[in-house]
């Protein structure tokens, strides 16, 4: 699937025009002869294996965008494809327009040191090192003092929660205070662009949670570009501006956590949705209608609300209801029926 990037005016931060990532000796070849056709069955059986499938997206200034899917569905290897961590077989990547593929290995340091920040499910501490040492440690290797990268990594440690641990070791954290290490430490180079591959999928329920609670805090502040790799449908809902869905390398569908909710692109992402209780995921914005001057009322919701939220007083409602937006600025109207109809289906 590809998506069309018809806003000139935003040019993408991360941009890739038909990606592919084929592992095996004859991969290159094999995608030549197939004219960009790829099925995995037929590659595997001449001893490739699919990573990545005709992957074309972009990624806008400020947007987190998670690629979710199952073990094996390519969601890390198109991670690493853009970060160049792994060569892609065909297709062009851009980074703020810089073509990435075209990059000596000087330039791609230099990218990867100033504009990109990495955080994987192997929190990677330096066991002998403290916490402000591990924080410091990528600023030291880029040239900075100790004084300056030492009080550089304090900010981190007090942005990220830690104030008053940054002299204990790793072996003395919680694995969700590791967690914190290391997302400040990616931090502390100040990138542009974040990747995080499954950076809580080693937590339990409750740390995780309130790591993407932080998560979401951090990102508040900072507003940084991110890609972010979950298997977890319930962390990308949470978390996403848009969601990419991959399957056997394929993206099946890349759009707001609504719209995958509310229209499903296949049968593969529609049992992904079928579970979902709607109310705590959708937002009055996704169902509600033009707003109709004929129609007036004194009660008024939030485009922004979730559903879940405002549901009791929606339902005990016996009129139609004006939608605003932050501004108070009127925006649609909201049918109480059709609340009903999108929670139960009726």
């Amino acid at each position: 699937m590809s998506e069309s990037l018809n806003n000139s005016n935003n040019t993408p931060v991360i941009k890739c025009e038909s990606v592919y990532k084929i592992f095996g000796n004859n991969a290159s070849k094999l995608l030549e002869n197939s004219n960009g056709q790829v099925d995995a069955k037929t590659f595997q059986e001449a001893g490739c294996i699919v990573g990545v499938n005709n992957a074309s997206f972009g990624v806008k200034k400020g947007e987190m965008m998670v690629v979710m899917g199952l073990s094996g569905s390519g969601k890390s290897t198109l991670l690493r494809c853009i970060s160049k961590l792994t060569d892609a077989t065909a297709g062009k990547i851009f980074i703020d327009g810089e073509d990435l593929l075209a990059m000596s290995n000087k330039q791609l340091i230099e990218l990867r040191r100033n504009k990109m920040g990495m955080v994987f499910q192997s929190f990677a501490l330096l066991p002998h090192k403290t916490v402000i040492e591990n924080i410091a440690f990528p600023l030291q290797i880029k040239g900075t003092g100790t004084r300056d990268s030492m009080a550089k990594a304090l900010e981190m440690v007090e942005l990220v929660g830690l104030k008053g641990r940054e002299n204990y070791f790793p072996r003395e954290l919680s694995g969700g205070q590791q967690q914190r290490v290391g997302i400040a430490r990616s931090l502390a180079v100040e990138p542009d662009i974040w990747f995080l591959d499954e950076p809580f999928s080693a937590l339990d329920p409750l740390i995780r949670k309130e790591m993407q609670d932080e998560f979401l805090r951090l990102q508040g502040v900072l507003n940084k570009t991110i890609m972010f790799v979950t298997h977890d449908f319930d962390e990308a809902l949470r978390l996403a501006d848009r969601i990419a869905i991959m399957k056997d390398g394929i993206i099946e569908q890349l759009d707001t956590p609504d719209n995958i909710v509310l229209n499903p692109a296949t049968e593969y992402v529609k049992k992904f949705t079928e579970d979902v209780p709607r109310e705590k995921v959708l937002k009055i914005e996704s169902i509600m209608d033009a707003y109709d001057s004929n129609i007036s009322s004194d009660i008024k919701v939030s485009k922004d609300a979730i559903i879940e939220t405002l549901a009791e007083s929606i339902l005990n409602s016996k009129e139609i209801l004006t939608v605003v937006n932050k501004n108070n600025e009127i925006v649609g109207s909201l049918n109480p029926s059709k609340v009903i109809k999108v929670i139960f289906g009726k």
